[in-house]
């Protein structure tokens, strides 16, 4: 059976001043392109509308892969009241208004099931979340949540227990292509070349809606022009520079981040700068983008190549003098630089061994020979008593000296590796560690004692 998208071909009926993506959206759940994976045979949410029983749901999915056509098609599936509310619009009032509507149908004559579908259900504040509880319990009526943020962060628990959680992905390019041809199939837009379909695909980027209202306008476009093919030629001149969406605030932005930095971590350049260059084209602001680089830098190559956090500070000067675009070249060495470099995180994790320790253990007193004393009461009090200056001992160091509070023991929390300048390091550390045990013995470590 021939499929359609969460906005499909228009029935016979439809008005065609209707929103292309409302003419197109599918009227049964067989009509549906994309989401086989929950929505094919013997899968989970085909086989709650097929149970004749609707069951609390969060649909968790970027913009346009049919969150609302999926609860639409439910609350048709069971003949129930559909409810929708916006969390960026309502409030309290919208919930108590639901409600409300929810125990009419509940109660009248038909005795009708009700459906409250909550678009953005992230928007909504732990109390607003907290007063659909009760409602789902007593079965009042079936709720439908629609997010396209990570529901283990944005919605409360307590109403994520009694949800079920389906994932939804972006549409392929498969799919989306099969929503071009439906639309160039009801006429509503004219014949479009292969290439400028193509583009048209990747410039949706997984977004059904966005692909439907860019054909709706380039459709208008075209009969103002009284076009009769759609080119590649004509659509780069119509559309402009093709920008992917982006979402700066959202899950997405923090997973490409995510991915860009475990790019530079494993070593592999031609990642990194794929994951650098998707960000810039989706509008992330560059100075963030230095910023993360400098970050990279201290945390995983460290002191195995000092150099990297210099290199990241004047990447981010350079952007500073030159700005877009001139600047984001400055970035992109800086990353491919990174991801070359030798690794270390033995700083980042020393640092954070110090700051669990401290959190910890007790507010030891500073020995008394490594105090400041520049009073003559403080040196009568034996502040400083003892201290040996290092620049006066043989090669700069005072071995068996103790820098650590009374009584704590060497926490070893630098860890150097051996990767890059930490083979030096951890071979000067190790030299020094010898003469501190010679000193602590008396003996010579020269002398093989």
């Amino acid at each position: 059976m021939a499929t359609r998208s969460a906005f499909s071909p228009p029935v016979a009926h439809a008005s065609t001043h209707q929103p292309l993506a409302e003419r197109l959206r599918p009227r049964t759940l067989g009509e549906v392109i994309g989401q086989q994976h929950v929505l094919g045979p013997g899968m989970p949410l085909r086989l709650a509308f097929e149970s004749g029983r609707p069951h609390s749901c969060i649909l968790w999915g970027p913009p346009g892969v049919g969150k609302t056509t999926i609860a639409r098609l439910m609350a048709d599936a069971f003949d129930a009241q559909f409810i929708s509310i916006s969390a960026v619009l309502g409030g309290v009032k919208d919930i108590r208004e639901a409600v409300e509507k929810a125990q009419a149908a509940r109660d009248g004559l038909m005795q009708q099931r009700t459906i409250v579908f909550v678009d953005e259900v992230h928007r909504f504040n732990k109390s607003q979340q907290d007063a659909f509880l009760p409602h789902v319990e007593s079965g009042l009526f079936t709720f439908i949540g629609a997010t396209t943020e990570n529901p283990s962060f944005e919605v409360n628990s307590a109403l994520l227990s009694r949800a079920a959680v389906y994932v939804l992905q972006p549409l392929s390019e498969e799919d989306l292509k099969k929503i071009v041809a439906l639309a160039r199939d009801e006429q509503a837009i004219p014949a479009i070349e292969s290439v400028a379909s193509d583009r048209l695909v990747a410039y949706a980027d997984g977004d059904a809606r966005r692909l439907l209202n860019t054909l709706e306008t380039l459709a208008m476009a075209a009969a103002q022009e009284k076009l009769t093919e759609i080119t590649d030629v004509w659509l780069l001149r119509v559309l402009g520079e093709r920008m992917r969406r982006y979402d700066k605030g959202g899950e997405q932005f923090y997973d490409t981040i995510s991915a860009l930095h475990k790019s530079v971590r494993g070593s592999d350049p031609d990642a990194a700068l794929y994951w650098l260059v998707r960000m810039l084209d989706g509008g992330a602001d560059p100075r963030y983008m230095a910023r993360r680089l400098v970050r990279m830098a201290s945390e995983d190559i460290g002191l195995a190549d000092p150099r990297a956090l210099r290199l990241a500070l004047d990447a981010s000067e350079v952007y500073e003098r030159l700005g877009s675009p001139e600047g984001e070249l400055a970035l992109a060495e800086c990353v491919v630089y990174l991801a070359v470099a030798p690794k270390s995180n033995a700083v980042y994790k020393a640092y954070n061994a110090a700051r669990a320790w401290v959190k910890q253990d007790g507010t030891r007193p500073v020995p008394m020979h490594l105090r400041n004393a520049p009073t003559k009461l403080m040196k009568e009090l034996d502040y400083g008593k003892g201290y040996r200056y290092a620049h006066d001992e043989e090669g700069g160091f005072a071995a068996g000296e103790n820098y650590l509070p009374e009584g704590m023991p060497e926490p070893g929390f630098y860890q150097p590796v051996e990767r890059g300048l930490e083979i030096k390091i951890a071979q000067k550390l190790r030299e020094l560690r010898v003469r501190n045990a010679a000193a602590g013995d008396g003996t010579d470590p020269g002398d093989g004692g």
